[in-house]
């Protein structure tokens, strides 16, 4: 009986602590996963459909709408800033990629939505983001049945050359200054530790979608 009952109270103490260790990883995924959302405002194109002209389309509409809003969002240093200006400059958006569609041949409509969707892991040069709900400038071109194209409006990591992999550093400071310290660490840093603390992230918010 003494014996059962050691055995009883050793399983409670382990059940108690693979609680306290689930509930500090929910609470770690949520403070790091909120940090990195909050201060992030994404843009999504999608193409009327996957042939090689549409899909040709959506990246002429991308540059052509990346050109305007880092124009008129170069001295903005805030998630909110940048939203703000697409909010106000929404119409200008919708009749640039409509113009851009109708000059190279296209009777497509287009539609430009503001809001919170849902994004797969991304890599962008030597950033990752963490699959997840972000605020985002959504176009959708057509039927919007065709492949997307995702970037970062801010910070600003559009313009990463592919080629080299490489964010600027500038984008990287303006993300430096706009995450926590951890926050930056998950999603900037190649090691070990930091590569599992991304893997963590990634399960919970994965589960958290699949569960929405």
């Amino acid at each position: 009986m003494k014996n059962k009952s050691i055995v009883k109270r050793i399983f409670i103490v382990f059940l108690l602590l693979c609680a306290f260790i689930l509930l500090s990883a929910i609470s770690y995924v949520d403070a790091v996963s909120n940090n990195i959302s909050d201060n992030v405002f994404r843009l999504h194109v999608i193409a009327n459909s996957d042939s090689a002209e549409d899909q040709n389309l959506k990246y002429k509409v991308r540059d052509g709408l990346l050109e305007y809003m880092n124009q008129i969002s170069i001295n903005c240093h805030s998630k909110s800033e940048v939203i703000e200006l697409a909010q106000a400059h929404k119409q200008d958006l919708q009749q640039i990629a409509q113009k851009i569609i109708l000059d190279n041949g296209y009777n497509y409509n287009v539609t430009i939505k503001i809001g919170n969707f849902d994004f797969p892991t991304k890599n962008y040069g030597d950033i990752s983001l963490p699959a997840g709900n972000y605020d985002a400038l959504r176009v959708e071109i057509g039927n919007a049945k065709g492949q997307n194209w995702w970037c970062v409006m801010f910070p600003p990591l559009c313009f990463v050359d592919v080629t080299s992999g490489v964010v600027p550093d500038e984008s990287k400071q303006i993300m430096k200054d706009n995450l926590s310290d951890e926050s930056y660490s998950v999603i900037s840093n190649d090691n070990t530790e930091i590569n599992f603390k991304f893997s963590i992230i990634e399960f919970f918010q994965k589960l958290k979608i699949a569960n929405m």
